[in-house]
């Protein structure tokens, strides 16, 4: 027996549009996941990297490293060293030869 075109077209055309509602609904979840102050309050970078920094041997090149990563992540860890794990973001970022880029 043979299956009427019109029939495998329409069931055809509702998995698509059955796949392009829960393609939105999944944007509108990952959308509400970020928090809106992320995006509208920046840190304060130059303090934040001072203190950072203010133990360093090389506290200049220290501060230029921190205040790039402060600047893409929006964010610096607590205390002089370590404390990666305060700020993912910052603990990734990388440099060429893969040493870590922040301070």
């Amino acid at each position: 027996m043979a299956i009427p075109k019109f029939l495998v077209a329409s069931i055809f055309l509702a998995l698509l549009a059955l796949h392009g509602v829960q393609a939105l609904q999944s944007n509108q979840v990952t959308s509400k996941v970020a928090p809106e102050d992320a995006y509208s309050s920046k840190i304060d970078c130059k303090s934040a990297c001072a203190g950072r920094c203010k133990l360093s041997s090389r506290p200049n090149l220290c501060k230029r490293a921190c205040g790039t990563c402060c600047a893409r992540c929006n964010c610096v860890p607590p205390g002089t060293y370590g404390n990666y794990e305060a700020c993912p973001c910052y603990a990734s970022l990388t440099t060429h030869g893969n040493k870590r880029k922040c301070p």
